[in-house]
């Protein structure tokens, strides 16, 4: 793989990890100044920046290990791995690829096959689908803990603040708008697509190396 495709990999990936730790980071500061949360490093803008930025980078890496944007069905569904287990049983009846080595094999042909331009639409749409996946997430607990706020705000004194009540609204308008207008599932489904009929289209290089693994598997 040449190095440029490694460094457009990086930046997904990074992309990946940053922007929903950012959004979660803008969320809870958010909070914590329409509900009147005192923060001392508010004041210092040199210090709050950097707080921001590490916070986001924690965040993010903590959404990212978790993973659960993997456990969707739009992610779930239609994995391309699965074309080459399916073609493994019809080849080499008697000993198949396993679904872990089938996608080894997948991520083989993905890194050392396909073209860079399908390559990098492949991580580049992951990324968008894991991105709003968290945002989506994200808006919904927040949305959930603004509204107890708002009402522990009520009840300790009988009113709500109007900054307060503008910030639990506009998560839960991003998270309606994600749910709504929701691009991300449909893309990476037609991603898995794409690849699926690029698998097809290069059937001949697929089972020469469905045939090389099972005959690594027999020796």
């Amino acid at each position: 793989m040449s190095t440029t495709m490694s460094s457009r990999f990086g930046t997904f990936e990074l992309l990946r990890i940053f922007i929903p730790g950012a959004y979660l980071m803008f969320i809870i500061f958010l909070f914590c100044y329409t509900f009147e949360i005192p923060l001392p490093f508010f004041g210092f803008p040199e210090l709050f920046f950097l707080i921001y930025l590490i916070g986001s980078f924690l965040a993010g890496l903590t959404l990212y290990a978790k993973e659960t944007p993997k456990k969707r069905k739009a992610f779930q569904a239609n994995q391309p791995s699965v074309f080459i287990l399916e073609r493994s049983r019809i080849l080499s009846p008697a000993t198949p690829l396993s679904d872990a080595e089938a996608r080894r094999l997948y991520f083989y042909i993905l890194n050392h096959e396909m073209p860079i331009v399908v390559h990098d639409k492949i991580f580049f749409f992951g990324m968008i689908y894991t991105v709003m996946a968290n945002i989506r997430r994200t808006s919904f607990w927040f949305g959930i803990l603004g509204i107890a706020s708002l009402i522990v705000q009520y009840v300790l004194r009988p009113f709500c603040s109007l900054e307060a009540l503008i910030s639990v609204i506009s998560v839960w308008i991003v998270y309606t708008l994600n749910v709504t207008y929701n691009k991300a599932d449909r893309k990476m489904q037609e991603n898995f697509f794409d690849q699926i009929f690029w698998l097809e289209m290069n059937i001949e290089k697929v089972d020469a190396l469905i045939h090389h693994r099972t005959a690594a598997k027999k020796a």
